[in-house]
This record gives C-alpha cells, structure tokens and sequence, in this order.
C-alpha cells in the first residue's frame, strides 16, 4: 500500500496547486461553465480524498495489503487480538492526521452551513421589515430605495428575490425581465450550495492560495451560467445594459444601508454585483461552445478525478497490477 499512498499524496499535491492555477487561467472554462463547475467539484472532492487518503493508506500499511483487510485487522487489534502487529508511532501519527483532517472538513462545512442559515435568516427578517411584497410577482420583495438593485436570499424555507424600487422605475420591461431571469436561475439551480461547499473547502485550508482561487471562479462560473438562462428570454444587449445598471449600484448602495444591503454576496452566500472582465467580454463578444470531444474530454478528466482516488482507497493493490 505504500505505493498507493505515494500515488495519492502526488495526485493530492497536483489537484492542490498546479491544476486550480492553471484551470483559472484557461479561457475554455467561458465555452463551457457547466463542465467547468463540475471539474471545480471534481478537483475539489478527488483532492481532499487524495489528502485524506494518501496518510490513511500510510497509516494502515502495518495492517494490510488493502483498505477492507486493513480496517478490519484494526478493529481486531483494538477488541484484543494478540496476533495482530501494532502499528509504529509514525503509522499512528499518519492514521490520527487523517481522522483529524476528515474531522476538520465536516465541521467546516457543518459550521460554514449553519452560520449562513442564521445570517439568511436574519437577513429575510430585516427585509419583511423593511420592504413589501410585489404585488405581481409570487416570492418577490420590493425594497424602498432609488438605485437599481437585484439579488436573491435563498433558502430551504422559502426562497426571495429581493428588486428595488429604482429597477422597476428605471429599467425597461426587458431589462427586468433579464434580471429576474438572472436571479430565479440561481435560486432554481441552487447555485448557493456551490458556493457554500467551496466557501467551506476555503475557510478549512485557508493556506492554500488556489482556495480563493477556485471560489472566486466558481462564483464566476455560475454567474455565466445565469447569463445563460437569461439570455434564453432576452438579448444580449438588454441583458448588458441590466447587468451594467444593477453593478454600478452595489457600492453605493452598500454605502447607503448598512448591514442589510452591505454585501449581499456575502451575507446569503451568493455572489455579488461585481462584474468581472471576462463576463462582460463573454457577453460583448459570443463564443463557439465546446465540440463533443472536448466536452467529452472535459468530462472524462472530470469522472477520473473522482474515481482514481476511491478506487485506490478501496482496492490499493490495483496500483501494482
């Protein structure tokens, strides 16, 4: 199994630094947000199984020549069972990291979930008091205020749209319409569950430079993807001019009310009104998506990541074959 360790913490080291850097780097990703989401995920998962992994197949190599043989030999040492060889020090220190770095991912993402419910809740209860429903559109708020605003609470309970009353005043009807599209996307795809995980995964290693890196693309990505559910109702001109308009309004109006509006990204756990330059040039100048093959490269790269590490987990001594 010593092999396999070695695999999985070479592999951990790869997924950990060159591969988010290069991957936030490649234009491709604009050709393709779906696919590129999914091999954020994919490198996310396979990474930390391969960190995981990489020390607990080390620890256990006294044990076993695989996962199941070697747990197994495990509980036997611990219900007393003489015959079985106890593990060195070093083994042992391997073992308890992994326990203890499986330990700090779940609580992360535990405490990350909890924390962001509270602040959503908190954030829906200053809304009702502070703005009024629309009387047009179901589980809208409108809030009393002279800048164009849009974003969205989600939320298990009961999810909202939240427009101000400069949008409806000072955006056209199309304008409108591309916006709320925009937002009821990330509501419909859940995209603030993505965020959440990756927002976790960066507050558990916050060390690690390609951490920020992959949220803050991840937040790029799912905003194309938005555009993209926007632009099935609207053109891309309407669709820019409603984007430009809500942006320009974000500081501002961060400036203006406080807690409730200061950083809505932040506050709901989705993003918030910045518009990157690579969005704006994917709207400004339309892209050609990926062909079947590199689609089906993407995907495969994809599957592999998530694969080859459980797959050595479970059965080390495939490595060997």
């Amino acid at each position: 199994m010593l092999l396999t360790s070695y695999f999985l913490a070479a592999l951990a080291i790869v997924l950990a630094w060159p591969t988010p850097l290069a991957l936030s780097k490649a234009k491709w990703t604009a050709r393709a947000p779906v696919a590129a989401v999914l091999l954020w995920q994919a490198i996310a998962l396979g990474g930390g199984l391969s960190m995981i992994g990489s020390m607990l197949v080390w620890g256990l190599t006294p044990l076993g020549n695989d996962l199941i043989s070697a747990l197994h030999a495990g509980w036997l040492l611990v219900t007393g069972d003489t015959s079985i060889k106890f593990p060195g020090v070093v083994h042992l220190f391997a073992l308890s990291t992994a326990v203890l770095f499986a330990f700090h991912l779940v609580l992360t993402l535990v405490r990350a979930s909890w924390r962001t419910t509270r602040q959503r809740a908190r954030h829906r209860h200053l809304l009702r008091l502070l703005s009024n429903p629309s009387q047009t559109r179901p589980n809208t708020l409108v809030l009393d205020h002279d800048l164009p605003v849009a974003y969205c609470v989600p939320g298990f309970n009961g999810s909202v749209t939240v427009l101000s009353k400069g949008l409806l005043t000072q955006l056209s009807s199309e304008e409108q319409r591309a916006v709320i599209s925009h937002e009821n996307s990330h509501l419909d795809q859940r995209h603030d569950l993505l965020i959440l995980a990756f927002t976790a995964w960066h507050e558990a290693l916050p060390w690690l430079p390609t951490s920020r890196l992959s949220l803050d693309a991840v937040r790029q990505l799912i905003e194309m993807l938005a555009d993209d559910k926007a632009l099935e109702s609207v053109n891309r001109s309407v669709l820019l001019r409603a984007i430009v308009s809500v942006a320009s309004s974000i500081a501002p109006l961060g400036a203006s009310q406080g807690a409730l509006t200061s950083a809505p990204g932040e506050v709901v756990g989705m993003p918030g009104g910045e518009v990157s330059s690579r969005r704006l040039q994917r709207l400004l100048t339309p892209v050609a998506p990926l062909n079947r093959l590199q689609n089906f490269l993407v995907l495969s790269c994809t599957v592999l990541l998530l694969v080859c590490p459980t797959i050595l987990l479970i059965a080390p001594r495939l490595l060997s074959w």
